[in-house]
């Protein structure tokens, strides 16, 4: 099943760098597409992000199939309706969608010369018909009315909520998060910002915009700003396509510059998460399935969990939800568990009936719980790599334990 989801992620990934490549080509020439269709290809975070199950995925590839239909100037291509359309259920999937089009929409309106055609016929029929079917599937799926995309504007904005994920300051995305999704990029792309035409300033006004807003908030990721890369990506490709004589030479050195990170990013670092769940799924084909128990001693949200074991075996792992109650003094059960590890096992697993059969873990734990390892009769079955940057609770190899037969029946 989730095999599935990959391969279709991975396909509409790939229909949206050719609609990429179709609109620079309308906009421009063959060469320049060709060239804004390489850097979009080369990129390592592009490669790294494009086939992953994430809302912020599916945000950049509606981004891209509504920038195909947007009516900037000069193109004939542009269809209201569509680009709506698309920018609706963008922000429907996820409503930070609204973000980077604001600029654009904004820009739109301007340069419009029936605005009134276009509220009437066009924005509020489009906004009713995605907003009324939001509605709807929440309501069958929730059981009651429920406006998600006001439920995320409170918990993200108005509550700041985020910072229980973690914090980082103002110029996060200025220093550190776009120089690192553009890497080898960024060159080319301030280069490509100054050689572009005017009307093509609307994009970077949309990437400047994004990442603006996107620093007020104090909890921040890379994988936010992934919308905006493909705006980059046009202007990098502008550079490219203007270098002349370097241009063999700048196309070497993106290759290479991003092929090593790509690959190492989307082959080998922190691939441990998703290795070990092979072990765990081994689990469904015994005989005494309905008495296995895995616990997952991790922090939270590092496996995947029944997307990747079909059967249905009794698991479980560390919560870490945010307080939704206003209790200044609240602590996660992830954050309980690490301050004294040892502590937590003893006291959970107080009776021997209660254990599980199967233990998950970092080996920066395993020091630190081995009283409670030998004392339970659990021997490690296996050792997964995970990455070789080790941070934090997060180690450089994944241990199953799995507790001795006769230990169980004990």
């Amino acid at each position: 099943m989730m095999c599935s989801c990959w391969l279709a992620q991975a396909v509409l990934a790939a229909f949206a760098d050719v609609k990429l490549y179709s609109l620079v080509q309308h906009l421009e020439n063959a060469e320049t597409a060709k060239c804004v269709f390489f850097c979009q290809l080369c990129s390592w975070f592009t490669w790294y992000s494009c086939t992953r199950t994430l809302t912020n995925t599916m945000e950049t590839i509606l981004t891209i199939f509504a920038l195909s239909y947007y009516p900037i100037k000069g193109s004939k291509m542009g269809n209201s309706c569509k680009y709506l359309a698309l920018v609706a259920l963008a922000i429907v999937i996820r409503p930070t969608a609204v973000i980077p089009w604001m600029p654009l929409v904004f820009s739109h309106f301007l340069q419009e010369q029936r605005k009134a055609d276009l509220i009437l016929k066009n924005c509020i029929p489009v906004g009713l018909v995605t907003v009324g079917t939001s509605l709807i599937i929440d309501r069958v799926f929730f059981g009651e009315w429920v406006l998600v995309q006001l439920n995320f504007l409170k918990f993200n904005v108005l509550q700041n909520l985020g910072t229980f994920y973690g914090s980082h300051p103002w110029h996060w995305y200025f220093t550190q998060g776009l120089p690192v999704i553009l890497g080898a990029h960024l060159p080319f792309f301030i280069h490509g910002c100054v050689l572009a035409p005017k009307r093509y300033r609307i994009f970077l006004t949309a990437v400047i915009w994004t990442v603006v807003v996107y620093s007020t908030l104090s909890h921040k990721e890379f994988r936010f700003i992934y919308p905006v890369l493909p705006f980059c990506m046009f202007f990098c490709g502008y550079s490219l396509k203007h270098l002349k004589a370097w241009k063999k030479s700048a196309v070497s050195f993106l290759l290479l510059s991003n092929l090593l990170p790509a690959l190492y990013t989307g082959l080998i670092h922190q691939r441990g998460t998703l290795d070990v769940m092979s072990h765990i799924q081994q689990l469904c084909h015994n005989s005494d399935q309905s008495q296995t128990f895995v616990f997952i001693m991790m922090p939270c949200h590092s496996t995947p969990l029944y997307s990747h074991v079909h059967c249905p075996l009794k698991m479980r792992f560390l919560q870490c939800p945010p307080d939704l109650t206003g209790n200044e003094n609240y602590i996660d059960e992830a954050d309980v568990f690490y301050s004294n590890p040892l502590g937590w096992l003893n006291k959970e697993f107080y009776n021997d009936t209660l254990l599980p059969s199967h233990l998950i873990l970092f080996n920066v734990l395993e020091q630190e719980i081995s009283p409670f390892l030998a004392l339970r009769g659990y021997e490690k079955t296996a050792t997964v790599f995970h990455t070789h940057v080790p941070q934090g609770r997060v180690g450089s190899h994944i241990f199953v334990y799995r507790r001795k037969a006769e230990m169980n029946h004990t």
